[in-house]
């Protein structure tokens, strides 16, 4: 007989966007070790959502890929219809998927280029898969969407990197708290608002920003993707069950100034 923890979603069938490295790998797996089947999404590398996908095999559930460019509203659509395919069904949702202007040639793009593609792919895409998924959920009477927020959105940091994700991580977070209205009682909508996070960023981050990471939270060390990862998994599970409509903030506790 499987472990009790394994059981908790057994049999249901999650999407996670950007999920093929990062954060979104944190998730599926952790998904996947609750008895979740995962939807593994990535925008053009096959190859790290392939061995995500196998990752989940390896729990003993079912795994598919699917990549496209969330940047592209015409894709919004297809994946929610590709994944509702592709067991019938949908029970979870977890828009994950961000742009990343953070590190290689989109570092060196301008603030206005930078804004704008977060609003496509972490605003735009996070708000259509929502309404799409959202509605066919409803109709069939159940299901829990979660969405990625900052937990700086809130008060701000300053600097351009905390200007375009207040803008639109806090997009995100207001969005979410509207949706659960919409689609509730049906339906739970909730965020996760990470904090310092040790993503392929802050591993090579400069020791300045390693020293703030640390000093900012109340732990004392970055948060990592697992950290996120059971976060979420809470908030997908039955524990939650009236949990929506809130943003729970992953960070360890942030310092106060």
């Amino acid at each position: 007989m499987p472990p009790k923890s394994f059981a908790q979603l057994s049999g249901l069938t999650a999407v996670v966007t950007g999920s093929s490295t990062g954060i979104g790998r944190a998730i599926a797996l952790e998904l996947a070790s609750a008895g979740a089947h995962c939807l593994i999404h990535a925008r053009h590398s096959r190859a790290d959502a392939e061995a995500v996908a196998r990752s989940v095999l390896d729990r003993g559930v079912e795994s598919h890929v699917v990549l496209c460019d969330l940047a592209d509203a015409a894709t919004h659509e297809e994946l929610v219809e590709s994944a509702w395919k592709w067991r019938g069904a949908v029970d979870i949702w977890v828009n994950n998927a961000g742009a990343d202007v953070l590190t290689g040639e989109a570092a060196q793009w301008p603030f206005g280029r930078k804004l704008e593609e977060l609003v496509r792919v972490d605003v735009v895409a996070t708000a259509n898969l929502s309404r799409g998924v959202g509605a066919r959920m409803k109709e069939r009477g159940s299901g829990v969407i979660v969405n990625v927020g900052w937990d700086q959105a809130e008060h701000g940091m300053a600097g351009d990197s905390g200007q375009f994700f207040a803008a639109t991580k806090g997009a995100v977070m207001s969005f979410t708290k509207s949706l659960a209205c919409s689609l509730a009682p049906e339906v739970r909508a909730n965020c996760v608002a990470p904090g310092w996070i040790q993503t392929e960023w802050g591993a090579g981050a400069s020791e300045a920003w390693q020293e703030r990471a640390r000093n900012e939270s109340l732990m004392a060390r970055w948060g990592t993707p697992e950290d996120v990862a059971a976060a979420v998994r809470f908030l997908v599970s039955p524990a939650a069950a009236f949990i929506t409509a809130q943003t729970i903030n992953v960070n360890g506790g942030l310092k106060q100034s």
